[in-house]
């Protein structure tokens, strides 16, 4: 019986954990909350490990009220959204162990708005409908704001602003979408629309295609593609270390939309909508790994430098998506993993190099030794080795698979120099901040100002999930490799959804 219900427990685990944060606990509430959290983490990891088992036999579909699609809401785990699910509760459970540690305590109801932030994320893997998909937007998008204010401050405020107004004319844009599409197909069902879109004729194609890229403009806004990136690094700078550790997987939630709706919906077999905005993805996706470069060199704090690492990723991810084959979605796949993992832990690592080193915090300048110079700057060390590219870790491995990914002339020729251009300018940047935050250091007497050793084994478990990418580099490609050939040949997914009855063609 359980079985049966596996899928939706993804969703069931956080919602409950946080109706169950919600209530009064007596004297020490928050003790109480933090193991109520760990405990949801920790059973999210089992039931994605679970589901990713499970996927290998096929596409598994949870209808909602047994209201079959295309009536009803499903919720839908194949191999890409298994694979999601179990990236973001392996993420989930290190970044709130770092934040059980003091930071959940800077505002109220963090514990809460941490589970809520992680049902939307994961509804909007799991979802088989657009419309519901909108939906999880929303729900991870508002828990999102408060989040992003959690401490309070002047500054975060300001960013939280432009997050904010952004996001919401992102949304009255994707329910504009939403009001196209389904005007036009008559359903907001994934599976079902990739069956409707490929038999549009004429007017009705355009439609369809105007609907088409509004959407793709809404996800480009979620992972911050040129030019609607410039929300990012100022709201990722300006909050909380765990905050900005969380916010790791959440322009992968924009970028896992774009894989998931332009192969599915507009991919090859959709006829007059085929392939829709992938030259717009190229260049669009190269001017953002161009940005990036250019934010990281120029920084001046070492918050705002990882968080245009993430701009730079966001590039590099999207740029090789639109170059459409199954040797691209599987580089994608891939250095999504590692950039997840290798950016929250950076931001954990720069949170703590922050309160140690007093009042420099995470300015790139020259201040005093740290109480735990040592080991923060080995974990400082072997984070920039791995996000650079250099090996052996998992970035030189992911960097390798989007190099050669890139088969014409015109994809070296343009792929390479920036994907190149933007490792050399994070090697410089990085070894900046190296050498004048723990190298050139005042002399005298080291700050006395420590943190918590779980807050180190937090961030040691986020490397060690990078050590792992590495020594098991093989077995995942090969796994990532069949995830990428069922996005490129959707029927699959469509029959699991539709039933035998339905057929792509």
């Amino acid at each position: 019986m359980l079985h049966q219900h596996l899928v939706i427990l993804p969703l069931l685990i956080p919602m409950l954990a946080a109706l169950l944060q919600l209530l009064p606990w007596g004297e020490e509430p928050q003790r109480y909350r933090r193991a109520i959290g760990i405990i949801s983490c920790v059973a999210l990891i089992g039931v994605a490990i679970t589901l990713l088992i499970q996927s290998q036999h096929g596409p598994s579909v949870y209808a909602l009220g047994s209201w079959q699609a295309p009536y009803g809401i499903v919720l839908v785990v194949d191999k890409l959204s298994a694979l999601m699910v179990l990236l973001t509760a392996i993420l989930a459970l290190p970044v709130l162990w770092y934040a059980c540690y003091g930071e959940d305590n800077l505002g109220s109801h963090f514990q809460a708005l941490f589970q809520f932030q992680l049902l939307g994320i994961l509804g909007a893997f799991l979802t088989g409908d657009l419309f519901n998909l909108f939906v999880f937007f929303e729900i991870l998008l508002i828990s999102s704001y408060a989040l992003l204010m959690h401490g309070g401050g002047k500054q975060k405020l300001r960013a939280t602003l432009h997050y904010v107004l952004l996001n919401l004319t992102g949304s009255a844009i994707f329910l504009i979408a939403l009001g196209v599409i389904y005007g036009i197909t008559g359903t907001l069902n994934m599976a079902d629309l990739a069956v409707k879109i490929a038999n549009l004729q004429a007017d009705d194609a355009h439609i369809a295609r105007v609907g088409g890229l509004l959407l793709l403009i809404v996800f480009a806004l979620k992972a911050a593609l040129l030019p609607l990136y410039f929300w990012l690094p100022q709201a990722y700078a300006m909050t909380t270390g765990t905050v900005a550790a969380l916010f790791a997987i959440m322009t992968k939630v924009g970028i896992y939309s774009i894989i998931r709706v332009f192969t599915l919906i507009f991919g090859e077999d959709s006829g007059a909508t085929a392939l829709l905005g992938y030259d717009w993805l190229w260049w669009l996706g190269l001017g953002t790994l161009a940005i990036g470069g250019i934010g990281v060199i120029g920084s001046r704090d070492l918050r705002l430098v990882i968080a245009y690492l993430v701009v730079i990723s966001v590039g590099t991810m999207l740029t090789t998506f639109s170059m459409n084959s199954e040797r691209s979605i599987t580089a994608v796949m891939y250095y999504m993993l590692h950039s997840t993992f290798i950016t929250a832990a950076l931001f954990l690592i720069v949170d703590v190099v922050a309160k140690q080193r007093g009042k420099t915090a995470s300015r790139i300048v020259k201040g005093r030794k740290m109480a735990q110079h040592a080991i923060l700057g080995m974990m400082f060390f072997a984070a920039a080795i791995a996000i650079i590219g250099m090996p052996p870790f998992s970035g030189f491995i992911g960097k390798l698979f989007i190099l050669e990914a890139a088969r014409t002339g015109a994809q070296v020729a343009l792929l390479w120099p920036l994907v190149l251009g933007s490792t050399f300018l994070v090697m410089v940047s990085l070894s900046r901040a190296g050498s004048r935050m723990f190298w050139h250091t005042f002399d005298g007497k080291p700050g006395d100002v420590a943190s918590p050793r779980g807050q180190l084994i937090a961030i040691g478990l986020l490397l060690l999930a990078i050590v792992g990418l590495t020594v098991f580099a093989g077995s995942i490609s090969n796994f990532i490799s069949g995830i990428a050939y069922d996005v490129m040949h959707p029927a699959v997914y469509i029959e699991a959804v539709l039933g035998e009855g339905y057929s792509h063609e």
